[in-house]
């Protein structure tokens, strides 16, 4: 039904104000997205975004995403005056300590926020996870007459996104498995930061994304709400992701509009004035939200409220037809794991020769994957290689989006979000997967995941020198210490298949953050877990393998990951020659951190001085676990071109070397 004019131009100037008055009294921010694309916003919440503001887990809901985070003024203004859980104080504390409001929009933290946005072209390529996800929890439970998933993921995306690398990895490969519920507003208001986008920005930006297998249409007033609704009706209408394009004006209607300033200069007093002044909008009082305009905003709780009570009557009829599936999707949506997937972990057995940790964890996943039907995922064109491949089910293609297996590509800052996208959108346990080396290139889409709490694995094999005759370039030195240093990322470098059942299953309940498995590429033994330890203290992130001796330890050696079978062999001959000695697995630090003093004394006696850490990567960070009169052995170098064991031996990873410092400490 139309609406007043006035009122939808006094709405749509409510949204621009409302925004640029926090941004006024933080002096901080950027108010040129949302004076330039309060229509575009307007138009999708009030005509098509189906979300239900007093619950915003409501599984059917649409998805939006301000891939532009730098704007999420905009996006505050939307989600307070629709009746989500953001108060105007809080809009008004915009980019204060302790907010809600934070000067980029952060998923968990906002009531109504779905991902982390800001670092462009991580909000639009989460949005192409959020779409894989869709469709295939579509395909899982859909049935004739029974449609539980139907939504869509919208997205308001700017020049910056288009241009980042990311972008272009994610839109080729939605346009590949044609996510038809993906429509994009693309504001193009050919302005950045340093000046009009012809500088550096002047390819067919439509021409691309057809390319790409994209449907592409155009407003070309972006101000045009009727345009906008037309052009979201006809995205609908295509099975193909679309692109809008909305020629726009960034920082509408403040003396610097369609200027660079406009971009992330807060404006003066005067500045701010002089905009009301030319759309007509009173100058005081500051966030000012008219009565009818309110109303007309809060009328989103009420068809929020009824679309989801709609899809629940439609759950309890799909419910009583398909009691098995409904019961399998609120567990998920619950966050809850299957009863008895625990059991289905595999046990290894002792075994000199043993496997690569890469191999036993592609058979942990097939393990698991038959109990834990959620768990999906895939690698950046290296399934063979990293063992992720769930037997048993097909690809997730076009046309078979039942398939829990991915190919990502030669696409790895891609993988990493979309990934994230798929871990945020709910119900399903993905995983992203390759070489260690090339963490490098999804680090910011890792840093987020850890950012956010979102529940995403990654599956990084060949994991150090030891991958041998491919050379430095493909040999990780720093990785793991730079995995490390990311807050909230659990680190595991299991030693053996054992311990790399555990990872896993570490992994699988660590549902507030993300974990990453480090694997290897050779074979490593399985211990013998009747002589040593039981591999579940794995948990706690580092445990006694056993103490040498008949005494108390005087010699404490530590490793993880490939070099820990290393310092147990060298643990049994000094053993033999009268030394007592402490074999410490330590395959996470982050576990074996949050652990207590007590544990963390009872496994690292602090009495015993003589420490040895042995790792096949670089030794920063090992002091604090060796202490000061402690030695690391490790690569503080960057690999070579030969055999993987050959390395290992020149680089001191052996175990004669090991014997020898060992010997050396104290003296």
């Amino acid at each position: 039904m139309p609406i007043d004019q006035d009122l939808q131009t006094r709405a749509i100037n409510t949204l621009r104000f409302l925004s640029v008055d926090a941004i006024n009294r933080a002096q901080s921010g950027h108010p040129g997205l949302p004076l330039g694309d309060a229509a575009l916003a307007y138009t999708l919440w009030t005509r098509h975004l189906r979300h239900n503001p007093k619950n915003p887990a409501w599984p059917n809901r649409d998805r939006f995403i301000l891939s532009g985070g730098h704007g999420s003024a905009l996006l505050y203004s939307l989600l307070h005056l629709t009746g989500y859980d953001l108060s105007l104080e809080e809009v008004k504390n915009f980019r204060q300590w302790g907010s809600l409001t934070p000067g980029h929009p952060e998923y968990g933290l906002t009531p109504g926020v779905e991902t982390t946005t800001g670092p462009l072209g991580q909000g639009f390529s989460n949005g192409v996870g959020m779409a894989i996800a869709q469709a295939h929890l579509a395909a899982q439970f859909n049935r004739p007459g029974h449609i539980i998933f139907d939504n869509y993921i919208y997205a308001i995306v700017t020049d910056g996104d288009l241009m980042e690398g990311i972008t272009a990895e994610a839109a080729s490969l939605a346009g590949h498995l044609e996510l038809g519920k993906l429509i994009y507003l693309y504001d193009d208001n050919r302005i950045s930061i340093d000046g009009n986008t012809d500088l550096t920005f002047t390819e067919d930006r439509a021409a691309r994304f057809e390319a790409y297998g994209w449907q592409t249409l155009f407003v070309e007033d972006g101000n045009d709400v009727e345009a906008i609704d037309a052009a979201i009706t006809a995205a609908k209408e295509d099975a193909r992701p679309t692109l809008i394009v909305c020629r726009t004006h960034i920082g509408y209607g403040l003396p610097a509009q369609d200027t660079a300033k406009a971009h992330g200069s807060p404006p003066s007093d005067d500045e701010l004035n002089t905009a009301k002044e030319n759309l007509n909008w009173p100058l005081e009082p500051r966030f000012l939200i008219p009565e009818d305009v309110g109303e007309h905003f809060a009328q989103a709780v009420d068809s929020g409220q009824q679309a989801e009570e709609s899809w629940r009557e439609r759950f309890a009829a799909y419910e009583a037809e398909h009691p098995a599936l409904a019961r399998d999707l609120t567990r998920r949506w619950a966050g809850e794991l299957p009863p008895g997937w625990r059991e289905a972990l595999p046990s290894f057995p002792a075994d000199p020769q043993g496997m690569a940790t890469r191999k036993a964890s592609g058979t942990v996943i097939n393990a698991l994957a038959p109990h834990i039907p959620e768990l999906l995922g895939g690698s950046a064109d290296l399934a063979p290689s990293t063992k992720t491949w769930i037997e048993g089910s097909p690809a997730f293609q076009s046309g078979q989006h039942q398939g829990r297996n991915f190919h990502f590509g030669v696409r790895e800052h891609g993988m990493g979000a979309i990934v994230n996208g798929v871990a945020v959108y709910g119900g399903l346990i993905p995983f992203g997967a390759t070489f260690l080396v090339f963490s490098d290139y999804m680090r910011g889409a890792l840093r987020l995941s850890a950012l956010s709490h979102m529940p995403s694995i990654w599956v990084f094999t060949h994991d150090s020198v030891g991958v041998g005759e491919d050379g430095p370039t493909h040999q990780p030195v720093e990785h793991v210490a730079a995995l490390r240093l990311i807050p909230k990322l659990t680190v595991l470098r299991p030693a053996d298949a054992n311990e790399t059942a555990q990872a896993w299953k570490i992994a699988l309940q660590n549902r507030g953050s993300p974990t990453a498995l480090v694997l290897t590429r050779q074979s490593v033994p399985t211990l013998d877990r009747e002589t040593y330890a039981p591999a579940e203290g794995v948990e706690r992130g580092a445990y006694v393998l056993g103490d040498l001796g008949d005494q108390e330890p005087e010699l404490v050696l530590m490793a993880s990951g490939s070099e820990v079978s290393l310092i147990v062999r060298a643990g049994e001959l000094l053993a033999a020659e009268g030394v007592n000695v402490r074999l410490v697995s330590m395959p996470s630090w982050e576990l074996f951190q949050a652990q207590d003093k007590e544990y963390r004394d009872l496994v690292l006696p602090p009495a015993v001085k003589k420490r040895l850490a042995v790792e096949a990567g670089v030794s920063y960070g090992w002091e604090r676990w060796v202490g000061e009169s402690g030695k690391v052995i490790a690569v503080d170098r960057y690999g070579a071109s030969a055999p993987g064991g050959r390395i290992y031996q020149e680089y001191g990873l052996s175990v004669e070397n090991i014997i020898l410092e060992a010997e050396k400490l104290g003296k």
